[in-house]
């Protein structure tokens, strides 16, 4: 049953069509009495025919409506009018209709015009869609027809072939050439096999495999066809087509490729939300465990009997905190103090102090001049650049040489869209070693948290230096890659894009207790890091306000804002994190001092807030001294 829609602004008219329809067998979808509703109905609808009044109030009359339905939905329209007017027949043929029904409508006119409209539109697509597929198969498949033998000799072949391999197809038929001539040795197994189930009565076939054009290039064909085999099972001879599939063979790869880092992409950043929030939770006990350690030996001097157990736990959960750094610098929005940087300074700096413990490694560095600049966490990139030299030197055990560079370059749109970056210039820095190198099943799991080849219980980790170094340079907005082939070494690739920011040195905070006076504002929904924290900063001289979250925190600076010389906010808290507390904050006092403090950052938001104009940030856990000297900094800049 066709579907029909009825569009007239007269409401009678339009019942007493939608009743004749009805009672002619066709579905009248609905009832539209202006262009606007047509529109809104045909899309909702998709009937296969509208009659369609020419003159209707409203913006749009009859004859816009139909242009947009005919043009967005390719729905026939018939317009319908009690109007003769020459000028308004123009205008109406001008939007292409399918009919022209004048007003009062008589039956057998109404069922001719919507049938054939409706042939027409049935006629139309199939033609369309064989066209279609015509078109795709004469363009994209440049059949070859041929003949031959199992020997490999061609009978014939027509003369497209010179337009595939380059090699006339003279050169076949007269035998100068046969086809195992031309196809890479290694498929011509696949042939022969063929011919071997055509002897057990599996006569057709489809196969793809590659030919060497005359050219030299690298093809992939696809051929079917027919094995003709004798009563005694003798092949007799071969017949079928083939085309040039290379450009599909080459899409579907790319495809793959694409889906594979898609795949990977994923893996890594859900593992690294989970290894942000263990890192997190445990950064905030290490505070505990820090904080309190550092109090007890600001109350003893060194010959105290357990003062170097003390300074033992300190060293401890500093080293706690350089793994959960690893685990941050996976993790994603892990970066935090991103400054201008020149990385061949970075560069000279960590290879030398790596070049002084690895005598046996020769450290060759080629630096690119006017080196751009980019915008990193330098702590974070140093580690990067650390856990490749040392992945390096595990690959050359006995000594090799090492080599880096840096190169200034810009990235097209092709190379960086697989990793959903923007085109432009980036900063290359290249680390080449020449120790054993990886096969491809290492190679591709490189970047894979926890994955090592190592044996387990050497003691020499466990496999998460290099899924960090991934974590850095892809929070930095970076590309990293590895090219290496078993037994010829590895060559590491990263590119993280340059900045237009300049280079600001900053002077050194001295290795002491800063104290002072103030009163500060300490926030945190953490009971045993509220504990310590007061303790510590009341052992460093200041008056201490404690809230538990950050509306308490709001309802206390509200009050006592004049007496508050600093708000240390925690960036991570449930209901009202930090950051929205800062802007509360900073609407009530635009010149508020707030440092901000955490376990990590979730996708850039330590940053994001620095960016608003908070004053600095301290990673958990944190010295004493360097608590104490941030404070002094942010307190005295006026």
């Amino acid at each position: 049953m066709h579907k029909v829609l009825v569009t007239d602004d007269e409401a009678y008219i339009a019942t007493q069509i939608e009743e004749r329809l009805t009672s002619m067998g066709y579905d009248v979808v609905g009832v539209a009495s202006s262009g606007e509703e047509a529109i809104d109905m045909s899309r909702t609808f998709v009937p296969d025919l509208v009659l369609m009044d020419i003159v209707m109030p409203g913006k749009l009359n009859g004859i816009g409506a139909a242009r947009i339905i005919k043009d967005e939905l390719d729905i026939p329209v018939i317009f319908l009018t009690a109007y003769t007017e020459d000028q308004l027949i123009d205008e109406a043929k001008n939007a292409e209709p399918f009919g022209y029904i004048v007003k009062p409508l008589q039956e057998r006119e109404i069922k001719a015009a919507i049938e054939i409209a409706i042939h027409k539109k049935d006629v139309d697509r199939q033609l369309h869609e064989s066209e279609k597929k015509y078109r795709l198969l004469v363009s994209n498949i440049p059949c070859v027809v041929f003949t031959g033998y199992k020997d490999f000799s061609v009978d014939f072949i027509d003369d497209k072939v010179e337009e595939l391999t380059g090699y006339s197809s003279e050169d076949f038929n007269s035998r100068k050439l046969k086809w195992s001539d031309i196809v890479i040795e290694d498929d011509i197994q696949k042939i022969v096999e063929d011919f071997t189930n055509a002897l057990k009565g599996d006569k057709k076939y489809s196969r793809k495999y590659r030919i060497k054009s005359k050219e030299g290039e690298i093809l992939w064909i696809w051929e079917k066809g027919q094995i003709t085999c004798d009563d005694q099972r003798e092949i007799l001879f071969v017949s079928g087509v083939f085309s040039d599939i290379t450009h599909h063979i080459r899409v579907e790869e790319e495809k793959r490729r694409l889906e594979d880092k898609l795949h990977q992409a994923r893996k890594m950043e859900s593992i690294g939300i989970l290894a942000g929030g263990i890192a997190h939770d445990f950064n905030n006990l290490l505070m505990g465990i820090q904080g309190n350690a550092s109090l007890t030996l600001l109350d003893m001097d060194s010959t105290y009997p357990g003062y170097e157990r003390l300074k033992n736990i300190e060293q401890y959960t500093q080293n706690g905190a350089e793994l959960t750094g690893q685990l941050l610098g996976f993790a994603r929005g892990g970066k935090y103090e991103v400054k201008p940087t020149d990385m061949n300074e970075l560069i000279k700096k960590s290879s030398s102090m790596f070049g002084r413990t690895r005598k046996e490694i020769k450290i060759y560095r080629k630096y690119q001049e006017d080196i751009w600049t980019v915008e990193v966490d330098q702590g974070q990139i140093e580690q990067t650049l650390l856990n490749l030299y040392v992945n390096a030197s595990q690959a050359m055990p006995g000594g090799g040489n090492l080599y880096l560079q840096t190169e200034n370059i810009t990235l097209d749109e092709n190379y960086v869209k697989p990793y959903d970056l923007e085109p432009g210039r980036y900063v290359k820095i290249s680390l080449t070693d020449s120790g054993v190198g990886m096969d491809e099943e290492t190679k591709d799991r490189i970047f894979d948290p926890f994955f090592t080849t190592k044996e387990m219980g050497s003691g020499k980790g466990i496999g998460l230096g290099l899924a960090s170094v991934y974590g850095i340079i892809t929070n930095h907005g970076g590309i990293i890659n590895v090219q290496s082939k078993k037994g010829e070494g590895a060559t590491f690739n990263i590119y993280l894009p340059a900045s237009e920011s300049e280079i600001i040195t900053e002077k050194k905070l001295p290795e002491k207790f800063l104290r002072g006076t103030e009163t500060v504002l300490f926030v945190d929904d953490e009971k045993f890091i509220i504990s310590i924290s007061e303790d510590i900063l009341k052992k460093l001289g200041y008056t201490v306000l404690i809230a538990r979250n950050g509306k308490e925190a709001i309802e206390i600076y509200k009050e006592k804002q004049d007496d508050i010389d600093m708000v240390l906010l925690d960036m991570i808290m449930p209901e009202m994190g930090g950051g929205e507390t800062y802007d509360i904050l900073k609407k009530i006092n635009p010149d508020i001092k707030v440092l901000l403090s955490s376990g990590y950052s979730i996708e850039g938001q330590a940053t994001e807030i620095l960016e608003r104009g908070c004053d600095g940030f301290i990673q958990k856990p944190f010295k004493i001294e360097h608590l104490s000297q941030i404070m002094r900094r942010i307190l005295e800049d006026k």
